[in-house]
This record gives C-alpha cells, sequence and structure tokens, in this order.
C-alpha cells in the first residue's frame, strides 16, 4: 500500500504548542467507526459519550529524561572535548540505545562524558543510525543520570519551554522508560478519571515504553518496506483478566492511545513487540480508540486509518481542521467507536 496515501496538508500554525487549560475544555471529534458519522464534542463530555460498564485501557508509562549534553573524551581523538547530544532510547541487557547527536564524530571504542564525570564507551554503530553505549551501570543508574541532568524531549515541532517539558507525562504515568509521551492519556485529569469511574467505568493498566520508531516518518514508497522498532510491553495479570471478562461479557473495550492499541493488540503478556498494525489487520482487543491527531504519513495515522477506514478518518481530519480543532501531542483529541 502506498505510503502517501496516508498524507495531509497541515498549516503550521494548527500544531499545538501546549495543551488546552482546563484540559476537560479540548475538542473531541467523536467517529462512528461503522458509519463514519462525525459528531463534534469536548473531553468533558466523555462520561456521557461512554457506556457505563465500558472497559478503558491506558497506558502507564513514564517519560525520563532522555536527552543529555555530553562531551567526546579521549586522547586519540580530534573531537575531543567537542559536545555532543546523547538521546537515550532503551537498555538492552548490559548497554543502551542511543541516538548521538551529530553521530559522525563518534566512532565504535569512542568515549563520552557526562556533566558529573560519568563515561560510556560506543560499543558500535547501527545501520539505523543508533548506536550501542556502555554506561558500565545498572540501568536504575543511569535513569538516576538523566533525571539529575536530562531534558524531557519533547517532539521536535513542539517549542521546548521550561513549561511544557514540565507537563510532558501524563497524570497517572508510573513505569519510567518511555522517550515520548503516550499523548491521547494527557487529556484524562485525576478529576475525569474519577468522574469515570464514578459512572462505573473500569479502568485498567498496560505498559509499552514508547520509542523514536512509534514517531519516526515512513521513508518508503510503501507500508510493507517499513520498519517498525521494537517497542518493550507488559501486560498485568489484572488487565489480562479485565480485558477476558468484558469480552466474555459483551462490554466494549477501548484503549486509550495508539500505544496502548499495540500493546493489547500485540498477543504478548510481556516483552518486545514491533507489531505494524495497517489496513487489513483484524482487531482482536479493541472495541474503541481515543487518539489524538497524527502527523501525516506516519505509522499512527495508518494505525487508526487500520481501525477506523482511511477514507474516513482523511474525512475526519478535514473536518478537524474546517472547525478549528488543535493537532498532535498537546491537540484535540478523537474518540472512535
Amino acid at each position: 500500500m502506498n505510503t502517501s496515501l496516508f498524507h495531509y496538508d497541515l498549516p503550521q500554525d494548527r500544531i499545538a504548542q501546549k495543551p488546552m487549560e482546563p484540559r476537560e475544555a479540548a475538542k473531541l471529534l467523536v467517529l462512528g467507526r461503522a458509519s463514519g458519522k462525525i459528531t463534534d464534542k469536548h473531553i468533558r463530555d466523555l462520561p456521557d459519550l461512554l457506556r457505563a460498564d465500558d472497559l478503558l485501557i491506558f497506558n502507564d508509562s513514564k517519560v525520563f529524561k532522555a536527552r543529555l549534553t555530553a562531551e567526546i573524551y579521549g586522547k586519540n581523538t580530534r573531537h575531543a572535548g567537542q559536545a555532543v547530544e546523547i538521546f537515550l532510547l532503551r537498555p538492552e541487557g548490559n548497554f543502551w540505545i542511543a541516538l548521538a547527536k551529530p553521530g559522525k564524530k563518534l566512532h565504535t571504542g569512542g568515549r563520552v562524558m557526562f556533566e558529573d564525570g560519568t563515561k560510556a564507551r560506543v560499543l558500535g554503530k547501527r545501520d539505523d543510525g543508533t548506536i550501542d553505549l556502555d554506561f558500565g551501570l545498572p540501568a536504575e543508574d543511569v535513569f538516576t543520570l538523566a533525571d539529575r541532568f536530562g531534558d524531557v524531549p519533547v517532539p521536535p515541532y513542539v517549542e521546548a519551554t521550561q513549561e511544557n517539558t514540565s507537563i510532558y507525562q501524563t497524570s497517572y504515568a508510573k513505569h519510567v522508560g518511555s522517550v515520548a509521551a503516550p499523548t491521547a492519556g494527557f487529556h484524562f485529569t485525576p478529576a475525569l478519571l474519577e468522574q469515570l469511574r464514578a459512572k462505573g467505568i473500569e479502568t485498567v493498566f498496560v505498559t509499552l515504553h514508547v520509542g523514536l520508531g512509534t514517531f519516526r516518518p515512513m521513508k518508503g514508497e510503501t507500508l510493507e518496506e517499513h520498519e517498525m522498532h521494537s517497542e518493550w510491553l507488559h501486560i498485568p495479570q489484572e488487565t489480562q483478566h479485565a480485558i477476558q471478562q468484558a469480552k466474555a461479557q459483551g462490554r466494549r473495550v477501548i484503549v486509550v492511545g495508539t500505544t496502548a492499541m499495540r500493546a493489547v493488540e500485540s498477543g504478548i503478556q510481556s516483552g518486545f513487540t514491533n507489531l505494524f498494525i495497517t489496513p487489513g489487520y483484524t482487531f482482536k482487543v479493541a472495541d474503541g480508540l481515543i487518539t489524538n491527531f497524527h502527523l501525516p504519513k506516519s505509522t499512527l495515522i495508518v494505525l487508526v486509518s487500520a481501525f477506523a477506514g482511511r477514507d474516513s478518518i482523511l474525512n475526519a481530519y478535514k473536518h478537524a481542521m474546517d472547525h478549528g480543532y488543535r493537532f498532535y501531542s498537546f491537540g484535540d483529541a478523537m474518540l472512535i467507536v
């Protein structure tokens, strides 16, 4: 399937730079999954739009301060002392997969030194532009280093400020490991969650640590050429039980965000997934989806197109542009049921 089929033009001024305040005031486009019918609502309407016996599934992964500044270290390199940005992606065994900018200044065997004197060695460079970085430390210690000296990596289409980096996190984030937030969850304040639960709506959690692969544009001409990066997930036993019970009782399972969707549809309880959901995919768990408006030609707009139909999604996006919706991470949302 051609990648260009998932393109649309978006004016720069429609990209939200910060969340709507209060969060419940954000717009909500309700899209009929089968009918394609569009209704304009707001996030605050969710308790009335959802059924009392619905099951909502959230991704509780927590973003860490993955972007750090280091300097190239060592006597045997002409780049010694020069600054380099290290973007930590995830631990893998005894080392970390990371991005380096500018990466051409780092070579296998080279070293970088961080603000507190911590050093890391480049074990190798991968074809996808990432590097393997050995800190000689447990992953927990590297997370501590990042928390002290790193920055929250807000998306490139958002101008980083002290305000928006401090709020680039869901209210229920729990397990550290993501380099990008599961942004559909930004709309769910503790007060809204309480309202939903008071109505009888069940809320459970999965963990999928979001990597850059989710958001990287598809560079090939067809979907089949795109290779998804693997992301780690865990589905707790209580969540698995809740899903099984809801399905057995004929209740709707509604996932909040495309990352939660990939987690529940991956068919595993714990481990890495590189599931790429494209049109023609048969959904096994999800009956509904709450999601933001995604970048053109991204794997995320492909996923929502698989769920509700490409023509229906592009029509909904056009409606959103025509009616003043805000797009991307800090923008408005869709409810597809």
